[in-house]
């Protein structure tokens, strides 16, 4: 390892794999990829040193199924739990996974305690109030990743629909990690314009409704869940932590009263830097936004309320 800053990867997976591939890329810090299965990270791990002499960063990648080689990491993203299948609602998974992330925070408290925790295991809103929890630390230092992906595939669909450039579409999509999230239209633009100038409010509804229901889709067609688009996802955030960026993108954060909800974790626009969730910005919701991103947080609290923790 080098004298580097660290960042580590708890679940060697589809997500957790193309997390680790994607920040080796950015070349910053060095990576490691932690997993239960023996030989698994440290396999993924050595293919993603090897791309480097083709890509041209450098190989400074690290797998182990123990904690110890991630002491002293700046960011922790956990990817580790079991992955929802094509017969499973993401409510099935909670009790499975809240023990898989409950001791995967354990280690990672034990081994860096002054690490940001990025949660990305499934069902998320929930995972994260499990890493709370357990960890202790205070809501700027654990929060997740949820809205970033769900925007990302708006968007993905407003650009094919509007025939725009994908780096043209300013959207953005709150609430639960489930079929009741929130896609914000009154603040949705293409190249500046607002996308109800440009799109027909029935043909907006169903894009809204594939954004919603778009977990399940790749479910259905891959059998399980997603990696290229939420690994990436994560990757983003932790750029944003590591490089002090300040983005506002959005993530599933612990609400103190922000948008008139109190004790959750909900999805909602945040300014990401060094200190982890550096605030909370509250956007001027429509009134029937506002609704739904009240009938969301319900939806999530009916999820929280079964988790021993």
């Amino acid at each position: 390892m080098s004298e580097r800053r660290k960042v580590t990867v708890v679940g060697a997976g589809n997500v957790g794999a193309t997390c680790a591939q994607e920040l080796a890329r950015r070349d910053y810090a060095d990576v490691v990829l932690v997993d239960i299965k023996e030989g698994l990270a440290e396999g993924k791990a050595l293919d993603i040193n090897q791309a480097g002499a083709v890509l041209g960063y450098e190989p400074y990648t690290t797998g182990s199924t123990g904690y110890d080689v991630s002491a002293g990491s700046d960011v922790v993203v956990v990817t580790a739990g079991v992955p929802r299948t094509g017969d499973m609602s993401r409510d099935d998974l909670v009790a499975t996974n809240e023990k898989i992330v409950g001791s995967v925070t354990g280690d990672v408290v034990e081994n860096s305690p002054d690490a940001i925790l990025i949660v990305v295991s499934n069902p998320l809103d929930a995972m994260c109030h499990v890493a709370k929890n357990v960890s202790g630390w205070p809501k700027e230092r654990v929060f997740g990743m949820a809205g970033i992906l769900d925007t990302a595939r708006f968007s993905t669909f407003i650009a094919w629909e509007t025939g725009a450039s994908v780096k043209d579409v300013s959207a953005m999509v709150l609430g639960g990690h489930g079929d009741q999230m929130v896609s914000v239209v009154s603040t949705t633009t293409v190249g500046g314009v607002p996308l109800r100038k440009l799109v027909s409010d029935e043909r907006i509804a169903e894009l809204v409704e594939r954004t919603a229901t778009g977990g399940g889709e790749l479910v259905t067609l891959l059998g399980t869940s997603a990696w290229y688009a939420p690994g990436a996802a994560a990757a983003q955030m932790v750029d944003a932590i590591m490089l002090d960026e300040k983005r506002v993108l959005p993530c599933t954060a612990y609400l103190e009263g922000e948008y008139g909800i109190d004790g959750l974790y909900l999805g909602v626009p945040v300014k990401l830097g060094a200190g982890g969730i550096e605030a909370i910005v509250e956007l001027d919701l429509s009134d029937e936004e506002r609704a739904a991103l009240a009938a969301s947080a319900e939806a999530v609290r009916e999820v929280v309320s079964v988790l021993s923790t």
